[in-house]
Order: structure tokens, then C-alpha cells, then sequence
């Protein structure tokens, strides 16, 4: 039996407007032998409906929409799809647009002047769980969209913060600082898979998706200060 029968396919549902920027994106990923684009969509209300029908393990979503934008589109199939996945695809590194779609569910930010082989890549990352944003942009992101929104004690955040232990603790700081998991193994000293397990742990107590939303938890709640 070959490899081929055993490796499971990502599918992934294509959102953009702009139908050259929307086939250019599905022939880019339909390339890769992992990777197959199940559906196109041209608005955020044709976004939900294809998912619900498709049940993609990622959806490729342009922000910037007539209609329905990406950031609804967004909240609707994060909210009705946990285990579907959406990656924000965006002009600008500071779009406000784009703060409101991580917000929504969004497990991951990418620039469309990216390279096919870094959206290949964070397609494959994020379907595995992961979010793709650099740390650097993360903080740029969070930083300014916290900035206006300065985070009120919530005493269900509280308790949920309270329900970590104190090594979990440890791991939350490191992500919500942007470190990836080996960067967290070697501060730490512990096994990549022991990372794993607490990152996992803290994603389930924290009720969080994924690493974007932990960080945001962390800026819109003081977890970590806001720098100006």
C-alpha cells in the first residue's frame, strides 16, 4: 500500500472577490500534493454557505469584501465550525479589518504579498493546529487594536487564569510573548512533546482556539502591557 492511501488531504475553500487573486491563490495550492482547494468563494454570505456545505479544514479569507465582509464571514463559520480553520488574507499589516477578524476566530494573519510557498506553508500549519502570524506582527496587531479597547477585570477571566497551574502559567506567558513551542522547550527545559501537551492544556482552560487568541487574551486583559 502506498503513501498515498494514508496521507489525508487538507482541503481548503478559497474566499477572495477578486477572481484573479482568487483562481491565482486555489492554483497555487492545488500545486501542492497535500493540499486540495474544494471550493472558491467570491463573498463572505457565499463563504459560510460553501463551508457548511464543504466542511474545509481551512478557509483562505479576503477581509475586504462587498457584501458580507471577511470579518462576519469569519465569526459565522469559526462559531458554527470549530474544527474549520481561517486564514485572515490581507493588503495591509495594520488593517483594522483584519484586528476584527482575529477577534472573530481567525487562527492566523497573512500578507498577500506573501510567497506561495509561505502561503502553502501556512496553510499546512495552521491545519495542524498552529497559527501563522510572526511574532513581531502579532504585537504590532494586538498592541494597536488593544490600544482602544484597555482590558476591564472580567472575573471569568480571572477564574479561568486561576485554573492554570503554575508551569501552564509558564507556557501561557511564553506564547502570549510569541514564542513557538521549541523556543518554549529550550527556556523551559522540557521535551517538545511535554510542550505540546501543556500548550494543549492551556488552549483547553484558557478556552482559546488557538495562539492568536491566547496572545489576545493576553494584551485585552493586561496578562501582558501594552506598548505604545
Amino acid at each position: 500500500m502506498t503513501n498515498e492511501a494514508t496521507t489525508r488531504m487538507i482541503r481548503v475553500l478559497v474566499v477572495d472577490d477578486q477572481p484573479l487573486v482568487r483562481k491565482g491563490n486555489a492554483l497555487v495550492l492545488d500545486t501542492a500534493d497535500d493540499i486540495e482547494v474544494v471550493g472558491e468563494a467570491a463573498d463572505g454570505l457565499e463563504a459560510i454557505t460553501l463551508s457548511a456545505d464543504l466542511t474545509p479544514d481551512v478557509v483562505l479569507m479576503d477581509v475586504r469584501m462587498p457584501g458580507m465582509d471577511g470579518i462576519q464571514a469569519t465569526k459565522t463559520i469559526t462559531s458554527r465550525q470549530p474544527l474549520t480553520r481561517v486564514v485572515v488574507f490581507t493588503t495591509f499589516d495594520l488593517d483594522e479589518y483584519a484586528f476584527g477578524a482575529l477577534e472573530a476566530g481567525a487562527s492566523a494573519f497573512l500578507l498577500k504579498s506573501t510567497t506561495p510557498e509561505l502561503l502553502t506553508r501556512a496553510v499546512r500549519t495552521v491545519a495542524g493546529g498552529e497559527s501563522v502570524v510572526e511574532p513581531r506582527i502579532t504585537t504590532k496587531l494586538i498592541s494597536h487594536y488593544t490600544l482602544s479597547t484597555m482590558h476591564e477585570a472580567d472575573p471569568h477571566v480571572h477564574a479561568l487564569l486561576s485554573s492554570l497551574t503554575p508551569r501552564e502559567h509558564d507556557v501561557f506567558l511564553a506564547i502570549a510573548q510569541g514564542l513557538s513551542n521549541p523556543e518554549i522547550s529550550e527556556r523551559h527545559h522540557l521535551s517538545p512533546a511535554t510542550v505540546k501537551t501543556y500548550v494543549n492544556r492551556v488552549f483547553a482552560k484558557l478556552t482559546v482556539r488557538d495562539r492568536v487568541q491566547a496572545v489576545i487574551l493576553a494584551y485585552t486583559h493586561g496578562i501582558i502591557p501594552v506598548r505604545e
